[in-house]
């Protein structure tokens, strides 16, 4: 393909909500790109992330946007030359030399227009005009009648990201723009239209069933040729016929694995299609996986479960769920992909999951997964709404659901297909089905149109109907025994020690918010001073009460902060905690549940939310938290049967013995009990052992804990007998020294007294600064190393007082 992405210009179709000097003015054009990004390198608007900006920015998703280039004809004589668009977002009209040449509405679809009639030898205009996206949706809404909704924006009656609309997390910057590759292919004879290797393995032997439609502009025999890891097939495809399916056998594979269980081994798979004569009329290449997948939902004492198995062994997933990494897509990189999924891998996540309301992601995402043996769960992009079932949009749906399934089959990492975030739960418990009136809300799609289309197009991949969803429409789709369940109780009402009272089967969400990192704040936001109330941090807190949920949070268990630098820490080792309160439990139930994909990441944005790495890409104390919580073997104090227990959870191919130590200690480190504890823990598996009562049962609540201890096989666990908030903490005391190492320097920290949740926040000194560790404690007498990385060396005072070294009594 040629590409077309030089020489673009944009303007606005002049209107009232325009504002002056914007109006018909044309400015240069980056393609792949949107409206947004072009009016900031263009010096025209504000950056939409800092402050308030993004508040004076709405008109531009009320305005309709024009693109155009000049271009020449390809060289060379051919019988079609198309005009190629993978992602037009989202309500175009497509003109070439004054001729409209198609209209498209689906911002998750490509499109192919024969154009070789309308070029001209030099100087052949292409336009593309963006109808306003609110227009349109408003219009379908008004036509089909509302829907519920989770926010008051008409998302559900346009194929296009949800989240651009505004989401908990996310801005309202509605775009527009040629936000994939657009150019030109020219062809002759016959090209590969689709390409679908259904990839499997049965016993030892791989095979590759490869499904190929061609498109033909000359009514001669083909032949298609496919190899792949040693095996080689070929088929013709007669005149007069467009499909043809060959079968490539393979003995003995090498397999694809998930991380923690095998290489992630792939095979170069290359197809060629040749004319009569044997030349080559088109090429088509992937790299794929030979892997089993499957789901396994069958019933038991316990309901019914949710179980992944690749190549037929149980996988545990620790998942993590993943939202667009930016609100405009085209400065998404394959860089930056790469260091949020080390980042992703750095806290021991095998599973990301791609939520309904952002985007069918980038090739370089699925690529990515595959090289790394992170599995993918894909959600079809509905999400937290009542959806119509009516034209055009069922249509659309369903031309955009075959054509990313084919697109993605090839990819060993997609393990699972889901239909939709939360709109069943929705229409079951958030009084969608009176206002519905009987009206359309996505049921068939979720139910009929998405699994027909998987069952057809990819049989190899399983299909769940939602998330949450229990496998049955007789079950309550958030029922814990059954399938699939979100937990947002505990966020939005209750407190995080009531993710102990659920053991469900799979838990696909749960989450608990903070602020960004401090440099990330002062990036985005002139406030002075910050408090957590100020008007920038107001307007980066998109979550319904989310301040007052954050302060329950610091309520039930921690000081209150006497200023912002309190509240920032403290708020921040509140949602660290919560969300390794949660893993710890249900990995600790590992008999029961089978999985755990915590919201989430990432952020699109400066923003504080639920997420683990922060918008501008820094590590909050939540990914340390879930680095601990997810690491292969897992030492956990868990309460049991009214007392406590200490429990092993072992997620390696190997079995784990373990001589532990469990002490119960007073603040200043002196033991009151003790005893060993003998573990052995086989693989994927975990084992709990009841602690004695004199352990579980403290002389002083206010001033004791229990230690346990492993030595090397496991970071030591915790259990402390009382809140924060009412412990009678020393004040802390602790040596410190800074010296360099290497291209950083080195932090040790020395305790005197009891050092709670020890947090480094070097970004304060430097926003290039990071540091290997966090949320340490210490007892007197112990020691931590702490190794900060930043781009030029740090003032060893500042790194090691308030406020960069935190900890709970300080």
């Amino acid at each position: 393909m040629t590409p077309l992405h030089q020489g673009w210009t944009l303007r606005a179709v002049p209107g009232p909500q325009v504002p002056a000097g914007i109006a018909d003015r044309a400015v240069p054009a980056t393609v792949p790109g949107c409206v947004h990004t072009d009016l900031l390198a263009a010096g025209l608007i504000g950056d939409p992330y800092l402050d308030a900006n993004e508040t004076g920015l709405g008109w531009i998703g009320r305005t309709d946007w024009v693109y155009e280039t000049t271009f020449d004809r390809p060289d060379g004589a051919h019988d079609r030359v198309d005009l190629v668009c993978d992602g037009l977002d989202t309500v175009a009209t497509v003109t070439l030399n004054g001729v409209e040449i198609g209209r498209t509405a689906n911002m998750h679809r490509g499109y192919r227009f024969d154009v070789g009639a309308l070029l001209r030898p030099e100087d052949n205009t292409l336009a593309v005009r963006f109808d306003s996206a609110y227009r349109y949706a408003e219009a379908q809404r008004d036509r089909l009648g509302d829907r519920p909704n989770a926010y008051p924006e008409p998302f559900p009656f346009i194929r296009k990201m949800a989240c651009n609309f505004g989401w908990d997390w996310g801005p309202t910057l509605v775009t527009a723009g040629i936000w994939r590759p657009i150019g030109l292919h020219a062809w002759s004879a016959a090209r590969l239209a689709t390409v679908r290797p259904l990839v499997t393995v049965d016993g030892t032997d791989g095979r590759v069933e490869l499904h190929v439609e061609i498109e033909r502009a000359a009514d001669v025999p083909v032949t298609v040729r496919a190899a792949v890891a040693g095996g080689a097939a070929e088929a013709t495809i007669a005149a007069g016929e467009r499909t043809a399916v060959l079968t490539v056998a393979v003995r003995d594979p090498e397999r694809w694995w998930p991380r923690g269980y095998g290489d992630p081994v792939r095979h170069d798979l290359d197809v060629t299609l040749c004319g009569p004569d044997g030349a080559t009329l088109d090429t088509w290449s992937r790299r794929v996986g030979f892997r089993s997948v499957r789901l396994d939902t069958a019933g038991d004492e316990h309901g019914a479960a949710f179980t992944l198995h690749v190549n037929d062994v149980p996988v545990f997933v620790r998942g993590v769920n993943w939202i667009p990494d930016d609100a405009f897509g085209t400065r998404i990189t394959r860089e930056r992909l790469a260091h949020r999924f080390d980042q992703a891998i750095g806290a021991n996540i095998n599973l990301l999951r791609v939520w309904g309301g952002g985007r069918y992601e980038s090739e370089d995402f699925y690529d990515l997964a595959d090289s790394l043996g992170l599995l993918v769960q894909q959600d079809f992009l509905f999400a937290c709404a009542a959806y119509p079932e009516e034209e055009p949009i069922a249509s659309e749906v369903a031309a955009e659901a075959a054509e990313q399934v084919v697109r993605l089959a090839p990819h060993p990492s997609l393990v699972l297909w889901t239909g939709n975030n939360e709109n069943i739960w929705g229409w079951h418990d958030w009084d969608w089905q009176e206002p519905l009136a009987g009206r359309t809300w996505g049921r068939g799609y979720y139910l009929d149109v998405l699994p027909r289309t998987v069952a057809e197009l990819d049989p190899t991949r399983p299909y769940w109907p939602g998330s949450p969803w229990s496998g049955s429409e007789d079950v309550h789709p958030n029922d814990p025994a059954y399938g699939t369940m979100h937990i947002w109780d505990v966020w939005n009402t209750d407190d995080y020690t009531k993710y102990r009272a659920y053991v469900p089967r799979f838990v696909a969400e749960f989450g608990w918010q903070a602020p960004p990192a401090y440099a990330t704040l002062r990036r985005a936001l002139s406030d002075d001073p910050l408090a957590h109330d100020s008007p920038g941090m107001a307007h980066h807190q998109k979550a319904i009460d989310g301040d007052l949920k954050l302060q329950r949070g610091l309520d039930a268990h921690l000081p209150p902060p006497a200023d912002f630098d309190d509240w920032h820490y403290l708020t921040q080792l509140t949602q660290a905690r919560a969300i390794q309160v949660g893993i710890e439990h249900f990995r600790s139930h590992r008999s029961v549940c089978s999985g755990t994909i915590f919201w989430q990441l990432n952020d699109c944005w400066p923003v504080t939310s639920w997420s683990a790495v922060d918008g501008d890409g820094r590590r909050k104390p939540l990914w340390y938290a879930v680095r601990r919580a997810y690491a292969d073997r897992l030492l956990t104090v868990q309460p049991r049967d009214g007392g406590l227990a200490v429990v092993a959870v072992n997620e390696t191919g190997s079995p784990w013995r373990i001589d532990a130590t469990v002490t119960r200690v007073t603040l200043a480190g002196e033991p009151r009990a003790k005893t060993g504890v003998q573990l052995d823990v086989p693989p994927y598996s975990s084992v709990a052992r009841v602690l004695p009562a004199e352990l579980a049962r403290p002389d002083e609540p206010r001033r004791e804990l229990l230690l346990a201890e492993t030595g090397e096989d496991a970071a030591r666990a915790l259990w402390f007998f009382a809140e924060d908030r009412d412990v009678t903490w020393p004040a802390a005391e602790y040596d410190a020294t800074v010296e360099p190492a290497g291209d950083g320097q080195r932090v040790r920290v020395t305790a005197r007294t009891i050092l709670r949740d020890l947090i480094l926040y070097p970004d304060r000194l430097d926003p290039s600064a990071e540091v290997d560790e966090a949320l340490v404690t210490l007892l007197p007498g112990e020691s931590a190393t702490f190794t900060v990385r930043a781009n030029g060396p740090l003032d060893a005072t500042a790194l090691t007082s308030r406020p960069v070294l935190r900890c709970v009594n300080d």
